[in-house]
């Protein structure tokens, strides 16, 4: 029988193996009791089942408040472990809201728990092929932009927002002229009353058009259509009768069905933001890690993933970064299809941070995403460009990016972005 497995980390003052069997319980056949029409029978078919349970640690307090622990009183000692759960796919179907539910949902509310973080998903083949693949991929995403052999250098509308759509059409205007190949709108500028959609992306993809009939080259803008449903669906439309390629939303602010139904409406690329994330991953012993997290949005069918960055402005160590990057760049099943998607590294990233952002692609298959590493260069935003270049091809020479002296706009970014 086909079963998805959930791996958690989990602290409880009361049995462990007991408060185990009681999340399984709870999240497929059982409730606290046993009830009428729960026979052996369905159990045995519906039933989720405990794999393994791997004690960790002991802990002084409970990490997490509950009314319930405090009325009962427990006499045994807080403790932590790894509980491997295994759920039938056939009490979920193919249905993205019902897997999260099943797998998370009223687990963090049960009053046995002081701590629940789900670490990790696996995806049986079978059940992940119930589920289309992204639209483009690593490789469809290559193959539309013309970039073979190293990674995607891309940037990000800044301002953020305030701009109208003819400022922004003239600053992509002098971003296809520097030499990137992709663009993002920031997450916090949709559909503003500045510069909708409806006025942005003609001016924009206007500007597009221009720079493929003169250098044969299409850059490929992310326009931020996060919204609901039936708008997503209109402004995907609108982005691709103007010839666009791409489109973004904010994964957790439209949802599983949000990004399914986008998925299903639209040939685009849709490139994923996951800005909320940290709310549900930062607390080591609440939420949701990034392996199950994105494991869930790539069944939705997604084609790029926010990683956040090596050395950036943002909370996440290099590896876990790292680990990330890793997860987006694996089959989510063995023996499934290749539903690989592309990593997408941003937050303070510059030429000097290339280096350890391939160390932890694994290779040249990401996005490498400057906002002020070229839009703030000190020779403007071709040199820029040109120092990402420089700082990859030093990198495939094997050569220090210290020692690249003879790489103009590298060591301008060097003496500029390095003390920061």
């Amino acid at each position: 029988m086909d079963r998805i497995i959930a791996e958690y980390l989990l602290e409880t003052p009361f049995p462990v193996a007991d408060v185990a069997a009681m999340m399984a319980g709870e999240q497929s056949s059982g409730t606290f009791v046993r009830v009428a029409g729960e026979t052996d029978e369905l159990r045995a078919r519906s039933a989720a089942r405990v794999l393994e349970i791997l004690p960790l640690d002991e802990v002084a307090t409970p990490t997490l408040a509950s009314a319930y622990v405090t009325r009962k009183a427990p006499a045994g000692p807080v403790v932590r472990a790894r509980v491997r759960i295994a759920y039938p796919a056939g009490n979920i179907g193919r249905n993205l809201p019902t897997l999260a539910a099943t797998v998370s949902g009223n687990l963090y509310d049960i009053g046995e728990i002081t701590g629940l973080k789900l670490e990790r998903l696996e995806i049986p083949a079978a059940y992940r092929e119930r589920f289309p693949v992204p639209v483009q991929g690593i490789a469809g995403t290559r193959r539309s932009l013309g970039v073979m052999g190293r990674p995607i250098f891309g940037t990000i509308i800044k301002p953020n927002v305030g701009m109208s759509p003819g400022d922004i059409a003239a600053l992509v205007d002098t971003l296809c002229a520097a030499g990137v190949d992709f663009i993002k709108d920031d997450e916090v500028c949709a559909n503003p009353d500045c510069a909708p959609l409806a006025q942005r992306v003609p001016a924009v993809m206007a500007v597009i058009r221009k720079w493929q009939d003169r250098t044969g080259r299409k850059v490929m803008m992310a326009f931020n259509i996060t919204d609901e449903t039936d708008a997503m669906r209109r402004h995907a439309d609108l982005v691709a009768a103007e010839e666009g390629s791409c489109v973004m939303a904010s994964l957790n602010w439209c949802g599983l069905s949000g990004m399914e139904t986008l998925r299903a409406h639209t040939p685009l690329a849709i490139h994923a933001h996951r800005n909320g994330f940290g709310a549900m991953s930062r607390h080591p012993l609440l939420g949701i890690g990034f392996q199950a997290y994105h494991a869930l949005y790539r069944l939705a069918g997604i084609n790029h993933m926010h990683v956040h960055g090596i050395g950036g402005k943002f909370v996440d160590s290099a590896e876990e970064v790292t680990e990330a990057a890793r997860a987006c760049l694996a089959p989510l099943s063995d023996g499934g299809p290749d539903d690989r998607v592309m990593p997408a590294f941003s937050s303070g990233q510059w030429a000097g941070t290339l280096p350890r952002t391939y160390e932890a692609a694994g290779g040249q298959d990401f996005m490498f995403m400057c906002g002020g590493g070229i839009l703030a260069h000190p020779d403007g935003p071709a040199a820029g460009v040109a120092s990402l270049h420089e700082a990859q091809e030093a990198i495939v020479a094997g050569q220090a990016l210290s020692e690249a002296a003879d790489r103009p706009a590298l060591a301008a970014a060097l003496g500029f972005f390095g003390g920061r």
